[in-house]
């Protein structure tokens, strides 16, 4: 039951913020690990881990140390000139993906609008397509960010409606279906952007094989392979990044979440220089873009994946995680999705829609975040233990239970 300080506290945002997110009525005021703390003192076990960005836990003693210790030297340049960070955190990083590369940014809508960016100028200094004419392919139920030029691709009529007139050059396929998106490519086309598996449609994998014609249709017709790893790259899915499932690599991954270790805003590009070596100086940046604090927790983040320690783990605790979500399925859950510790679970809308069963969670003390009617998204921080997640799924199935599973 909500106090008067829970109350005050929501009214405040309600009075003084936009209403662009609907959040679940709880506030918290501390966090440590796979566990928050309400401003009442209650704990909860965040199953959300903000979208994948705190995949390491919340305060990760590592990444805390590493930003902390940034915090006593320099904390912001702009890259109007050097500093002694960036050097270092983009050849981890690079090396990590396998690539040559790296244009640092802050956010993940930033790092796609990046992407498409350098697609383009790819597209028509490379490839030699027809100044303006640049198509980019992308996928039904794809989220890749709430920008103007991203909501003109998006399928979700909520993204779209009243935001218009809408960016042009983008052609929408199928998810997962190889075929129209090899039959929508033309010699004006300059990438293909795809998440390996979209995550705010529902944790949706698709099929065996996929990306694996993705990449090599691209190859076949002089196209760019650009893999959104946001969500699901750096670790969460029990490999560093998710392509590596169909053992493909991408011409250009996107990357954001996690590699601020959920302490500050990072993303980047990683590709290699006949792609990104198209950018030039004054052709694209931003004031924080690489900035020496986001350096610091990308370069503690990069060191904690370079072990593979992260990596399995997901796989491990993700196996007993679907194991577990899949035991509910006929006892009012009707699918689950996923791979590691990411799983779409489709409630059965005859019991309740997604919201009202995170609601219900939110009474057991579980914070998860439901999508698209009837789904909700398990995405614990990868410092999850066996037996918490045992507590969320065994909350879930009494919820499923009191309303009439």
């Amino acid at each position: 039951m909500q106090t008067t300080r829970t109350q005050d506290a929501i009214a405040l945002v309600e009075s003084s913020t936009a209403h662009n997110y609907h959040p679940l009525p709880v506030v918290v005021a501390e966090a440590e690990g796979a566990w928050v703390t309400d401003v009442e003192g209650r704990r909860y076990l965040d199953f959300l881990a903000a979208y994948s960005a705190v995949n390491f836990g919340h305060r990760n003693p590592e990444i805390v140390a590493a930003v902390r210790a940034q915090l006593d030297r320099v904390t912001l340049t702009s890259r109007a000139f050097h500093h002694d960070v960036l050097g270092p955190f983009a050849r981890e990083l690079a090396d990590l993906a396998g690539k040559e590369l790296v244009l640092p940014m802050n956010t993940g809508a930033e790092a796609v609008e990046t992407g498409l960016k350098v697609a383009r100028k790819w597209g028509y200094e490379v490839k030699g397509v027809p100044e303006d004419q640049a198509t980019v392919i992308v996928a039904e139920g794809n989220f890749h960010g709430r920008t103007i030029s991203v909501v003109s691709f998006s399928t979700d009529p909520v993204a779209r409606t009243h935001f218009g007139p809408f960016t042009p050059g983008f052609r929408v396929v199928p998810y997962g279906d190889a075929a129209a998106l090899e039959a929508a490519i033309d010699d004006t086309t300059v990438a293909v952007l795809v998440e390996p598996i979209q995550g705010e449609a529902g944790v949706v994998v698709p099929p065996s094989g996929y990306l694996a014609d993705v990449r090599r249709v691209c190859d076949e017709q002089q196209v760019l392979f650009i893999a959104d790893e946001i969500q699901s790259g750096l670790g969460r899915t029990g490999t560093t990044f998710a392509c590596e499932h169909e053992g493909v690599v991408p011409d250009l991954y996107l990357l954001g979440k996690a590699l601020g270790g959920g302490v500050v805003p990072v993303s980047a590009v990683v590709g290699d220089h006949d792609v990104l070596g198209v950018i030039h100086p004054g052709e694209h940046g931003s004031t924080f873009g690489g900035n020496p604090l986001a350096c610091a927790a990308g370069r503690a983040v990069v060191a904690m994946l370079s072990t593979g320690e992260w990596q399995r783990a997901a796989a491990e605790l993700g196996a007993h995680l679907h194991a577990r979500l899949n035991e509910l399925v006929g006892r009012g859950v009707v699918e689950v999705r996923g791979r590691g510790l990411w799983a779409g679970v489709d409630i059965n809308p005859e019991l309740m829609s997604g919201r009202e069963a995170c609601e219900a969670l939110l009474g057991e003390g579980i914070l998860l975040k439901d999508t698209h009617g009837s789904t909700i998204r398990f995405a614990p921080p990868l410092v999850v233990t066996r037996d918490e997640i045992d507590l969320a799924v065994d909350a879930l199935s009494r919820v499923l239970a009191a309303h009439g599973a």
